[in-house]
């Protein structure tokens, strides 16, 4: 398969990333942008056709006219809990991590969602524990980290932190995280881009939507579904002019809003409405996100099926 060369320099080790060293070719690109395709919430499980479909997926991916030069999952590689036995949750990644290695050539970055974290019960150690078996999975050594194509930085930021006691999980970023990603933006030079990825969105409109959220004459919104951290990094956004575009998933649905100059897409779902068709209006799908050298981007959803 023809593609353009594809990481100018990364230095991902140093970054938490665990890769095989004949992964990436270490080649300048021939272009002046770089071309992401950005997968969400594939959902696998041994059933309901979610391997076929993300086998196609891929292969659609793959068979673009202007090829991508890697994926970025956005989180919920597998359908995960819900009741699930461990040996439910070994066999859910040992297919989503097969269907990679048969049907994709293109070098992936991850990002971790919540059905992403198997936990045996509802304690903050169960949490932990099951935060690393997943990163293992996804051969992360670090839940968050940055690398750079081109002129652009790309940051992948941890957004599933447990409740209090472990019970559940909540949509922000914890103190260590946020006191890395502010490092992480004062350091970028003012004339380098930057990406955020995060699985849960950090600012959006379709999480109004999703399900009856207006109430007794008021909107709510779970932290569940939305960062609950929002104002707080969106003020931090706002002193980093250089911050371009926010990517997330996790809805299921397709939306892009834009305040203080920062672009926000949710970028809907490839598994859909958990693989049984279109979710409300939004159908299966991925983006395909441009990142040109001048700091100007393209977010288009890509419906493959």
């Amino acid at each position: 398969m023809k593609r353009r060369g594809l990481l100018k320099s990364i230095g991902l080790l140093s970054a938490g990333v665990a890769f095989s060293e004949n992964l990436y070719a270490q080649k300048a690109f021939s272009n002046k942008s770089v071309r992401i395709a950005h997968i969400t919430d594939t959902h696998i499980q041994p059933h309901i056709g979610a391997a076929k479909g993300f086998e196609k997926c891929l292969h659609n991916i793959q068979s673009l006219e202007s090829p991508c030069d890697f994926i970025i999952n956005g989180g919920d590689a597998i359908m995960g809990m819900h009741g699930a036995s461990e040996n439910s949750i070994s066999k859910q990644w040992e297919l989503y991590n097969g269907i990679l290695k048969s049907e994709n050539t293109l070098p992936i970055y991850n990002c971790l969602g919540n059905h992403d974290i198997y936990r045996k019960n509802k304690s903050i150690q169960s949490f932990n524990e099951g935060k690393k078996e997943a990163l293992d999975q996804i051969t992360l050594v670090k839940s968050y980290y940055a690398f750079e194509v081109l002129n652009w930085k790309i940051i992948v930021l941890d957004s599933i932190q447990p409740t209090a006691e472990g019970k559940g999980y909540q949509g922000k970023i914890d103190d260590e995280q946020l006191d890395w990603l502010k490092n992480e933006l004062i350091i970028a030079p003012k004339d380098k881009y930057i990406l955020i990825v995060s699985h849960i969105p950090i600012l959006s409109a379709c999480v109004f939507l999703d399900g009856k959220n207006f109430k007794n004459g008021e909107w709510r919104v779970p932290e569940t579904w939305m960062h609950g951290d929002a104002e707080d990094l969106v003020e931090l956004f706002a002193k980093h002019p250089n911050i371009k575009l926010a990517i997330s998933g996790h809805i299921h649905l397709n939306d892009r809003i834009e305040y203080n100059q920062v672009t926000y897409c949710c970028n809907g779902a490839v598994s859909g409405n958990w693989w049984m068709g279109s979710y409300k209006q939004t159908k299966p799908g991925y983006a395909v996100i441009d990142l040109f050298e001048d700091g100007t981007f393209t977010n288009k959803y890509v419906v493959y099926s």
